[in-house]
């Protein structure tokens, strides 16, 4: 939506179907939605003071999920929290859910690239927050942003490096001695695994390169 566009009945119960909460205060619903550019058509309140909400709330979310659920120490805990709140496994969450067809923004569409995304998905949680408490906003995180016990080390070695560069990890996979073997390329770095299945290979030698990566970073 844009360009002075208001949202009717209809758009209010399509945007909650798609969080999947029926907020109580509509108002709050679609400030969530309002992106500064829309302040050109109206002088209602946009959605940068709940972004700013949204990221704390968020943050502990993601830090508790990690505390009660991982054993890692605090190294690698911080680590990992930063690939769950990172502008891309945000970006992607707001994917799932669909939530960007609702934003009422003006101009071209220049206008709403980059973070725009990552920052509504921070805004919705900020609003579901208020709204409804912490206990609405677990069932949103849980639905659309993954946070598990179980890590996908591709996941997060390409989250990684794509906050770092735009390039991606190069994986090469030939087989060997009945399995497989798997070197990736990132950042200058190289990690080889070994598996059963080629998917194996990949994860394991995603986990070397992530680890090594890590660790290059604390230097």
């Amino acid at each position: 939506m844009n360009n002075g566009e208001d949202w009717g009945e209809e758009t209010y119960a399509l945007a909650e179907r798609a969080i999947g909460y029926a907020f109580q205060d509509k108002s709050l619903l679609k400030t969530c939605f309002t992106h500064r550019s829309y302040t050109n058509f109206c002088k209602e309140p946009n959605n940068e003071r709940l972004e700013f909400l949204g990221d704390a709330v968020l943050g502990f979310c993601v830090t508790e999920n990690l505390f009660r659920n991982d054993s890692s120490d605090e190294g690698k805990l911080t680590e990992l929290r930063k690939q769950y709140v990172s502008k891309t496994a945000l970006s992607r969450a707001e994917e799932r859910a669909g939530l960007m067809r609702f934003l009422r923004y003006s101009g071209g569409k220049s206008n709403v690239n980059g973070k725009t995304a990552s920052n509504l998905f921070e805004a919705v949680v900020a609003g579901i927050y208020l709204d409804g408490g912490m206990a609405e906003v677990r069932k949103f995180l849980d639905r659309f942003l993954s946070v598990t016990q179980t890590e996908n080390h591709k996941t997060l070695l390409q989250e990684f490096v794509q906050e770092r560069t735009k390039t991606t990890p190069v994986y090469r996979v030939e087989e060997r001695n009945g399995g497989y073997c798997c070197r990736v390329s990132a950042l200058g770095k190289k990690a080889d695994g070994f598996g059963e299945s080629k998917k194996a290979a990949e994860t394991e030698a995603a986990k070397k390169l992530f680890a090594k990566l890590n660790k290059e970073l604390k230097k």
